[in-house]
Protein backbone atom coordinates (compact mmCIF):
# COMPACT_ATOMS: atom_id res chain seq x y z
CA UNK A 1 0.00 0.00 0.00
CA UNK A 2 2.94 2.22 0.86
CA UNK A 3 4.39 2.16 -2.42
CA UNK A 4 0.96 2.69 -4.57
CA UNK A 5 0.59 5.81 -2.51
CA UNK A 6 4.47 6.90 -3.52
CA UNK A 7 3.60 5.65 -6.89
CA UNK A 8 0.65 8.21 -6.83
CA UNK A 9 2.62 10.80 -5.75
CA UNK A 10 4.97 10.70 -8.19
CA UNK A 11 2.65 10.68 -11.03
CA UNK A 12 1.08 13.54 -9.62
CA UNK A 13 4.48 15.30 -10.05
CA UNK A 14 5.05 13.98 -13.30
CA UNK A 15 1.62 15.37 -14.78
CA UNK A 16 0.74 18.21 -13.18
CA UNK A 17 4.66 19.24 -14.61
CA UNK A 18 3.40 18.25 -18.12
CA UNK A 19 0.25 19.93 -17.78
CA UNK A 20 2.03 23.22 -17.00
CA UNK A 21 4.70 22.85 -19.85
CA UNK A 22 1.46 22.07 -22.06
CA UNK A 23 -0.44 24.78 -21.04
CA UNK A 24 1.85 27.88 -21.16
CA UNK A 25 4.65 26.68 -24.08
CA UNK A 26 1.48 26.71 -26.15
CA UNK A 27 0.21 29.70 -24.77
CA UNK A 28 3.69 31.59 -25.23
CA UNK A 29 4.43 30.33 -28.71
CA UNK A 30 0.89 31.32 -29.88
CA UNK A 31 1.87 35.20 -27.93
CA UNK A 32 4.99 34.75 -30.13
CA UNK A 33 3.40 33.41 -33.45
CA UNK A 34 0.29 35.79 -33.43
CA UNK A 35 1.76 38.92 -31.71
CA UNK A 36 -0.03 41.24 -34.07
CA UNK A 37 -3.55 39.61 -33.03
CA UNK A 38 -2.60 39.20 -29.52
CA UNK A 39 -1.43 42.54 -29.32
CA UNK A 40 -4.12 43.89 -30.96
CA UNK A 41 -6.74 42.24 -29.18
CA UNK A 42 -5.44 43.31 -25.62
CA UNK A 43 -4.99 46.99 -26.98
CA UNK A 44 -8.38 46.71 -27.23
CA UNK A 45 -9.34 44.85 -24.01
CA UNK A 46 -6.86 47.41 -22.10
CA UNK A 47 -7.91 50.70 -23.68
CA UNK A 48 -10.10 51.97 -20.90
CA UNK A 49 -7.65 50.60 -18.58
CA UNK A 50 -4.52 51.87 -16.35
CA UNK A 51 -2.61 49.43 -18.44
CA UNK A 52 -3.90 51.29 -22.07
CA UNK A 53 -0.21 52.81 -22.96
CA UNK A 54 2.02 49.71 -21.94
CA UNK A 55 0.07 46.90 -23.56
CA UNK A 56 2.82 45.77 -25.79
CA UNK A 57 5.65 46.01 -22.95
CA UNK A 58 3.18 43.79 -20.89
CA UNK A 59 2.51 41.14 -24.03
CA UNK A 60 6.34 40.91 -23.97
CA UNK A 61 6.69 40.26 -20.17
CA UNK A 62 3.86 37.84 -20.00
CA UNK A 63 5.35 36.00 -23.16
CA UNK A 64 8.71 35.78 -21.50
CA UNK A 65 6.98 35.04 -18.16
CA UNK A 66 4.87 32.05 -19.82
CA UNK A 67 7.74 30.75 -22.20
CA UNK A 68 9.76 30.17 -19.00
CA UNK A 69 7.65 28.56 -16.81
CA UNK A 70 6.73 26.56 -19.54
CA UNK A 71 10.16 25.51 -20.10
CA UNK A 72 10.93 25.23 -16.74
CA UNK A 73 7.62 22.79 -16.39
CA UNK A 74 9.29 20.65 -19.15
CA UNK A 75 12.26 20.27 -18.37
CA UNK A 76 10.95 19.52 -14.77
CA UNK A 77 8.90 16.95 -16.51
CA UNK A 78 11.89 15.42 -17.97
CA UNK A 79 14.15 15.18 -15.24
CA UNK A 80 11.54 13.75 -12.76
CA UNK A 81 10.75 11.06 -15.35
CA UNK A 82 15.10 10.41 -15.44
CA UNK A 83 16.63 11.71 -11.92
CA UNK A 84 13.21 11.57 -9.93
CA UNK A 85 14.66 15.38 -9.35
CA UNK A 86 11.65 17.84 -8.50
CA UNK A 87 13.39 20.64 -8.28
CA UNK A 88 13.23 22.78 -12.38
CA UNK A 89 9.19 21.27 -11.94
CA UNK A 90 8.82 23.25 -8.89
CA UNK A 91 10.28 26.62 -9.87
CA UNK A 92 8.23 25.92 -13.28
CA UNK A 93 5.67 25.98 -10.97
CA UNK A 94 6.82 29.07 -9.03
CA UNK A 95 6.94 30.82 -12.54
CA UNK A 96 3.54 29.32 -13.69
CA UNK A 97 1.74 31.05 -10.34
CA UNK A 98 3.39 34.22 -11.09
CA UNK A 99 2.20 34.47 -14.93
CA UNK A 100 -1.30 33.35 -13.46
CA UNK A 101 -1.32 35.95 -10.76
CA UNK A 102 -0.28 38.31 -13.67
CA UNK A 103 -2.98 37.45 -16.13
CA UNK A 104 -5.51 37.64 -13.07
CA UNK A 105 -4.49 41.20 -12.32
CA UNK A 106 -4.83 42.12 -15.91
CA UNK A 107 -8.41 40.66 -16.10
CA UNK A 108 -8.97 42.23 -12.76
CA UNK A 109 -8.04 45.58 -13.98
CA UNK A 110 -10.00 44.93 -17.75
CA UNK A 111 -13.04 44.67 -15.42
CA UNK A 112 -13.01 41.26 -17.62
CA UNK A 113 -14.66 38.85 -14.24
CA UNK A 114 -15.70 36.07 -16.07
CA UNK A 115 -12.27 35.25 -17.56
CA UNK A 116 -10.40 36.20 -14.12
CA UNK A 117 -12.71 33.89 -12.97
CA UNK A 118 -11.64 31.09 -15.16
CA UNK A 119 -8.08 31.75 -14.33
CA UNK A 120 -8.75 30.31 -10.74
CA UNK A 121 -8.73 26.74 -11.67
CA UNK A 122 -5.46 26.95 -13.08
CA UNK A 123 -4.43 28.96 -9.56
CA UNK A 124 -5.40 26.38 -7.63
CA UNK A 125 -3.51 23.74 -9.97
CA UNK A 126 -0.49 26.06 -9.42
CA UNK A 127 -0.81 26.18 -5.82
CA UNK A 128 -1.20 22.21 -5.86
CA UNK A 129 1.90 22.04 -7.63
CA UNK A 130 3.50 23.40 -5.62
CA UNK A 131 2.76 21.32 -2.40
CA UNK A 132 4.15 18.14 -4.61
CA UNK A 133 6.66 19.13 -6.01
CA UNK A 134 8.19 20.72 -3.04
Amino acid sequence: MIETAFAGVYLARIFVAAFLAILFLQSGVDKIADRRGNLEWLTGHFAKSPFAGIVPLLLSAITILELGAGVLSGVGCALLLITHDSRAAFYGAVLSSLAILSLFLGQRIAKEYAGAAVLVSYFLLTIVALILLQ
